[in-house]
């Protein structure tokens, strides 16, 4: 089996986990840039974050022979505090060439606030300004449908956004029907305890069109399972789903959207 993980927040995990993960078939992973676990204080924070996704954490998973790329942002739990939104908007245009970004990301919105959907228009017209791809955090529980329209929104009025070029994450059974439609692509996060389990995840894709589809871990520092994909493409196999079509969503699906950036490359 091989297979990409396509948002995982490897800063916060040990390397057996890299280990598990070249093991198991990964071909690459990518790391959206994310909330700490607090809130940094300042600017410099980021910079250095910055420089651990594009300098260290590729190092790191070389050593276990795994691609390591990176998306760059402010996360939107950190996106009430505008000053400080704009003062890291500026930085992040002396990241973008480094070899391994692969665009924006995961922006997007936390509780729909007000800050919040300025910001997230601000990230938009930095990936619009820079030619970017594009990924989107969706917002958790009764806040997620309302989120994603106002997210889908945002992309859709500004012009410069081709949808092809946009993943929009943590899609649920009441959410990925209205991202695909759209045009964009849709993710579906592995969680074993909130977001999708592998059991929903395999009822959405045999409900939805597969073609804009990825699944992934976004395995952090909570309680979260580094191989969630290659443990949902065993219950696709359990289903009698073909090895080719597994393949397809596993692999070929993320390979497709990502290489959209010729930075991307497999293991």
């Amino acid at each position: 089996m091989r297979y990409i993980e396509p948002h995982a927040h490897m800063v916060s995990r040990t390397t057996d986990d890299y280990e598990a993960m070249i093991t198991a078939g990964c071909a690459a992973v990518c790391e959206p840039a994310f909330w700490a676990g607090f809130d940094r204080s300042g600017v410099q924070g980021f910079y250095d974050y910055f420089c651990q996704l594009t300098d260290y954490e590729p190092k790191r998973a070389a050593k276990y022979a795994l691609p390591h790329f990176c998306w760059l942002c402010i996360n939107p739990k950190e996106s009430e505090d505008m000053v400080l939104a704009d003062e890291v908007l500026s930085i992040i245009p002396y990241f973008l060439d480094r070899p391994t970004v692969l665009g924006i990301g995961e922006i997007g919105l936390n509780k729909n606030t007000r800050n919040e959907l300025k910001v997230l228009e601000r990230h938009i017209d930095l990936a619009a300004k820079h030619d970017q791809l594009i990924l989107v955090h969706t917002p958790h529980l009764e806040d997620k449908l309302k989120g994603t329209k106002l997210i889908v929104d945002a992309l859709k009025a500004d012009s410069r956004i081709k949808p092809e070029r946009v993943i929009i994450d943590h899609v649920e059974e009441h959410t990925v029907d209205l991202v695909l439609d759209a045009g964009f692509w849709a993710g579906i996060t592995l969680y074993p305890e909130s977001k999708v389990n592998a059991a929903r995840a395999v009822d959405i894709i045999e409900h939805a069109d597969v073609h804009r589809i990825w699944m992934n871990s976004a395995c952090d520092w909570g309680h979260s399972v580094p191989l969630a994909v290659p443990r949902a493409a065993a219950e696709l196999r359990k289903r009698g789903h073909s090895a080719e079509a597994i393949d397809g969503l596993i692999f070929g699906n993320p390979q497709r959207f990502l290489g959209q950036s010729p930075r991307f490359k497999t293991a």
